[in-house]
């Protein structure tokens, strides 16, 4: 299989956000549950969850990114106000009764942006593996590694 196929993801909504749960318990994840890119496109084409890209703007125009999905930036530095305008700005767009898939390059900034969510109300808060452009230094796995849909520019 090359990198540009990808095969459908079996089994049933219910059950990926079963298996996703299940990663986040064996994983200490202090949110809803962790996807690999396969299973959010799935999530996301049955309508069940909206993708959120936390990346940067250089990052989400010129390395690409899931079309049609929305950028809130995570903030690096950790400074609380800029954590507080990430969360106003997330609740400004959706609800917390929302299932959100939160992607960044690699699977890291995600991470921290779902725990963050989930602190505040969000249960349907899910970091997708791997990111966007895959493990560092693997190059192997990640969304566009998967051969899902993106666009540049």
């Amino acid at each position: 299989m090359s990198a540009r196929e990808h095969l459908p993801v079996p089994g049933s909504v219910e059950q990926i956000l079963a298996h996703a749960a299940q990663r986040a318990e064996r994983m200490g994840l202090g949110y809803a549950g962790a996807v690999t890119p396969q299973e959010a496109h799935r999530l996301r084409e049955e309508g069940v969850a909206a993708i959120v890209d936390v990346r940067t703007e250089p990052e989400y125009v010129q390395v690409g990114r899931v079309p049609g999905t929305p950028r809130i930036e995570w903030p690096r530095s950790g400074d609380r106000a800029e954590l507080a305008a990430f969360l106003a700005a997330v609740r400004g767009r959706f609800a917390p009764t929302e299932k959100l898939l939160l992607i960044c390059r690699s699977g890291v900034r995600s991470h921290y942006a779902a725990e963050l969510l989930a602190h505040a109300g969000y249960e349907g808060a899910y970091n997708v593996l791997e990111g966007f452009e895959g493990e560092y230094g693997a190059g192997t796995n990640g969304w566009r590694a998967a051969g899902l849909p993106c666009e540049r520019g």
